[in-house]
């Protein structure tokens, strides 16, 4: 069998899980090898009946004692037609005694177990009526790969199929590999770092063979993975590098900043310098641009885009939401106008007429400056003469998402130049993984005047003198913020999760955090925002609170990125053990952006736990992005470092960018050292790189790569 079979040919692989299996993004033995383990079970103590341990999982191995029975019972609320709940029961008998065995609406395994046929059953063990009971334990005849042994646990693939399926069908497939597997990895680079084969390694992720055959595999897997993703992006980088950019001939941006109402920071005036610089020049500028919350990144976006339209050029700007979109849009469209550039906007929520119109605009070239959402990169959208394009908040698009922006119609043989920005800091070691493709400027000092916010962390006992400073705050008029982290109250009846199973702490949401707070500030208006709303009307209400018409926002997440109301002076984060320092960074930021002293409160209620209090104490003592980035990082991990599950890259299938940091710093410096010639691979290892690296971003790169 080889890597490239089709799953299919695997024993028990019928035409219904082969579909799930394809919908799921494994086609082949090799994409089903490569869905390797989240976790792994200890089976290997088998025990008996007399030394179960309840409340835990146990792995018993015993002989039905009679047969299974089928016993149905009416659902609640089911009515006279529905179908009835179906319980399975059999009992499980060794030599030191019994325990009770059940599933509900599996009625086929009253024919499966057969009496006196032993078996062995793993599950949670609990004590009912009487008796030791497992239920809905998983189960096997005979020697098996899923008892008996460490485990492996997978990620869910797709529906309809199990972890029990998983594990035969990988171990088949291993089982039944050719013994001549092709390596992507060098010889050289395996013999220097002692690697298994990648065979060997694959074998021992899913099965291991022992502690240390699990870790070599492990190093082996990681390395590699973090080894082609840098070689990509180092690809990536030289190949836009190679690529020709319009060359911008008109630098002068004295009108544009001197119709600003403040002047620029030296650093922003330094940024501004070096993509002078590369606009001047024939190669295409592909830069990123990091500055922490409130350091002035839109104002050198604008200062870029002048720069296009000066130069008798379209640009375009792509942000994250429409509530974004729009602030950007009144930002350009100011500062735009009386230089006779014309701004559009262009969203998912505009009208039928609307979107054609400024389509039309857009192609025609009589929009010099094009703000959007995701729009920007649909179907139908068709630029005149796009020069300039720039991502905001790039933590919250993918490299693919970038590519299309930059590779869409400009009416140019020439590709346009990519200026992206965030928010958030990130380490030099991940940002070579993150953003490898990439020249990158940062912003590290923030405008003169701003007062730092004052940041305070209390339990939910404090509410009552909350209200009273917001309405403290409110009076000297100014405005609050009121983040939290839901939507609605949901509980297990009505479809939801429990929220008692996620946290202790009561879940504050937004309906409810509303209702309340519009009774304890009796005269102010208080509003809530939150991302299940209509696009217009998410909008009216930000158009209000601007205007100082809303008083108390009380808003889930959806304000977290570059929202800027100046008249804000207070941020209330409640449940605030539910987000990361990161997060909790950037929505701090939209305060603090007025010439008052600005406050941020953290509630939360979670007080025993050691990480969730060391969070608290460095928001309270610091206001750096850099430093709590890096502490983010270090707890969380780069997963959900930015907030999201997504940091720009494809997604790795077994690296921790943060726990394998060793690792990564190895990969760089080999794959460093591959790129400049220092290790010697031979041509046919060199087009295996080439394929491989290719395959990570798909077409966008394919003439390149």
């Amino acid at each position: 069998m080889r890597l490239s079979d089709p799953v299919s040919r695997l024993p028990g692989v019928g035409e219904k899980r082969y579909e799930a299996l394809r919908g799921a993004g494994i086609r082949s033995v090799g994409d089903l090898l490569n869905h390797f383990p989240r976790d792994y079970d200890d089976r290997s103590q088998v025990k008996t009946v007399s030394m179960l341990i309840y409340g835990a999982v146990n792995t018993l191995r015993g002989h039905i004692a009679a047969e299974p029975e089928n016993i149905s019972f009416p659902r609640k609320n089911a009515g006279a037609s529905g179908k009835p709940l179906i319980m399975t029961k059999a009992r499980l008998r060794d030599e030191t005694g019994e325990l009770e065995l059940i599933w509900f609406n599996q009625p086929y395994l009253k024919r499966y177990f057969k009496k006196d046929t032993e078996y062995v059953f793993t599950g949670k063990v609990d004590f009912q009526y009487g008796r030791a009971r497992m239920e809905s334990p998983e189960y096997d005849c005979g020697e098996s790969v899923s008892s008996g042994r460490v485990v492996p646990v997978y990620t869910a693939a797709a529906k309809g199929i199990s972890q029990k399926f998983l594990r035969s069908a990988i171990h088949a497939a291993l089982k039944n590999l050719d013994s001549e597997v092709t390596d992507d990895l060098p010889a050289c680079i395996r013999e220097k770092f002692n690697f298994f084969d990648r065979k060997t390694a694959v074998y021992n992720i899913h099965f291991p063979e022992s502690d240390g055959h699990f870790l070599h595999a492990r190093r082996r897997l990681v390395f590699e993975e973090l080894f082609f993703m840098q070689l990509a992006l180092f690809a990536l980088k030289n190949s836009i590098e190679k690529e020709d950019g319009e060359t911008f001939i008109n630098l002068d941006l004295k009108p544009l900043l001197d119709s600003f109402p403040f002047r620029l920071t030296n650093a922003q005036f330094s940024v501004l310098e070096t993509i002078k610089k590369d606009l001047s020049r024939r190669r295409r500028m592909n830069r990123l641009i990091q500055g922490d919350v409130g350091s002035g990144k839109t104002a050198v976006a604008i200062a870029a885009c002048f720069l296009a339209a000066q130069n008798g050029y379209q640009a375009a700007i792509m942000a994250p939401t429409e509530v974004l979109a729009a602030q950007h849009y009144g930002q350009f469209s100011r500062y735009f106008a009386p230089f006779g550039f014309h701004t559009v906007l262009l969203t998912g929520s505009m009208t039928r007429r609307e979107r054609s119109a400024a389509l039309a605009e857009i192609a025609e070239g009589r929009a010099q400056m094009i703000v959007g959402t995701h729009a920007l990169i649909q179907t139908g959208v068709e630029y005149r003469r796009l020069a300039m394009v720039i991502t905001d908040e790039q933590h919250r698009f993918g490299v693919n998402q970038r590519f299309t922006l930059t590779y869409k119609g400009s009416g140019s043989a020439l590709l346009p130049h990519t200026l992206v920005m965030t928010a958030t800091p990130i380490p030099r070691t991940l940002g070579l993984i993150l953003y490898g493709d990439m020249d990158v400027s940062s912003i590290s000092e923030m405008p003169p005047g701003r007062i730092p916010i004052k940041t305070y962390s209390v339990n939910s006992s404090y509410r009552a003198r909350l209200h009273a400073f917001m309405q403290k705050e409110i009076a000297q008029g100014r405005q609050v913020y009121v983040i939290c982290p839901s939507i609605e109250e949901k509980t297990a009846e009505d479809g939801g999760d429990s929220y008692a199973a996620v946290s202790k702490a009561e879940v504050a949401n937004v309906a409810q955090y509303t209702r309340e707070l519009s009774r304890a500030l009796p005269g102010m208006r208080v509003a809530c925002l939150h991302g299940r709303m209509k696009p217009l009307e998410k909008q009216q209400i930000m158009d209000a609170f601007k205007a100082g018409e809303i008083k108390a926002l009380v808003s889930t997440t959806v304000i977290e990125v570059g929202v800027h109301v100046a008249n804000a002076s207070l941020m209330i984060i409640e449940n605030a053990e539910r987000f990361g320092l990161s997060q909790l960074h950037q929505l701090r930021g939209r305060v603090g952006r007025g010439n008052h002293q600005s406050y941020c409160v953290l509630v939360s209620d979670v007080r025993n736990n050691e990480r969730t209090r060391a969070r608290m104490r460095a928001m309270t003592k610091t206001c750096d992005g850099f430093a709590l980035s890096e502490m983010d990082l270090e707890q969380r991990g780069a997963g959900d470092f930015f907030g999201v599950k997504q940091h720009g890259l494809p997604s790795f299938t077994i690296a921790n960018l943060y726990r394998d940091m060793d690792i990564l710093k190895e990969a760089q410096e080999t794959a460093v050292q591959v790129r400049g010639g220092e290790i010697a691979v031979s041509e046919a290892e060199t087009e295996r790189i080439r394929l491989k690296i290719r395959a990570l971003f798909g077409a966008y790169r394919e003439a390149v790569l």
